[in-house]
């Protein structure tokens, strides 16, 4: 199992040179990765009046810092991005790290704040077709081929983006989605990794391991009828205590049935979600040891 720390893009967080601090330290204290928010406005009730980084800038500032560390968004909405625009910032960034970019997508939300309330689509199937065809156009555009796709949300005249990604045939694709959701878990089993969230368990609350054993045989599943091959990832997360011990018996059975990566996060309704103080205090005292 390996490990990485999570921070939104929001608060302290906002400023890239603070998140080049947070990934030095988690490099120093032998964490596996960094991974950030990609949103805009959040839930806008809750986070109004508190600044927001891009989430691309914050990842090179913390690329340029840092040797060994993967680096990535968790988790980026493909429908509202334009796909040749993203897949230059992703190959980017991979060039600029030497192949330490993971990809992760999703639909993404608060749908009324993050879509509705720039004017854009709000349909679930909708952006569901928007997802499905703009994770088709990355794959094709960091291969360096000429592309050229007449889909039904967008259009692509004989274009070829350059330089490919460092990594090939491309970076890691991870997808996220809520379990016990069934579609979002058969999108991911088509990529490289899946990201689940559960709705019995918040952002920071340690996933039910019986849950988990579910997802991944139904993930399995799929794998196996689409005659899917190579590695695969099951990234879960949540708040760990910095006792050895503890965070074994917590992490131990989930690394068991299969979790690959764990993501250390803040409680989503704690105080210290988006302040680098708690952060660092976390990170300073490494990864689990299990």
């Amino acid at each position: 199992m390996r490990f990485s720390i999570n921070i939104p893009n929001f608060g302290d967080f906002a400023d890239a040179r603070t998140v080049a601090r947070v990934a030095v330290a988690a490099e120093q204290a032998g964490w596996d990765g960094l991974f950030v928010w990609d949103h805009v406005v959040h839930d806008k009730a809750v986070q109004r009046g508190k600044p927001f980084g891009d989430p691309w800038m914050l990842l090179t500032a913390a690329a340029l810092a840092t040797e060994r560390i993967r680096l990535g968004t968790l988790v980026t909405p493909v429908a509202r991005r334009r796909p040749h625009q993203l897949a230059r910032q992703v190959a980017t960034l991979d060039v600029l790290t030497g192949g330490r970019v993971t990809f992760a997508a999703g639909l993404g939300g608060p749908v009324d704040d993050e879509y509705a309330g720039f004017g854009e689509p709000t349909d679930p199937r909708v952006l569901a077709e928007l997802l499905d065809e703009g994770l088709g156009l990355l794959g094709r555009y960091w291969s360096g081929e000429r592309v050229t796709h007449t889909g039904k949300h967008f259009h692509v005249d004989d274009a070829q983006l350059l330089p490919v990604t460092a990594q090939r045939p491309r970076p890691p694709v991870w997808i996220a989605g809520f379990w016990p959701n069934r579609p979002p878990m058969r999108r991911a089993a088509r990529w490289d990794g899946a990201v689940p969230l559960f709705q019995s368990a918040k952002h920071g609350e340690i996933p039910p391991l019986e849950e988990f054993r579910e997802l991944v045989a139904y993930v399995q599943k799929h794998r196996e009828q689409h005659d899917a091959r190579g590695a695969f990832d099951f990234v879960l997360g949540g708040a760990t205590p910095g006792d050895d011990a503890k965070a074994r018996d917590l992490l131990g059975p989930l690394r068991d049935a299969g979790a690959t990566w764990w993501d250390e996060r803040q409680l989503q309704t704690g105080p210290g979600l988006d302040r680098l103080d708690p952060v660092l205090r976390r990170i300073e005292q490494g990864p689990p040891r299990l």
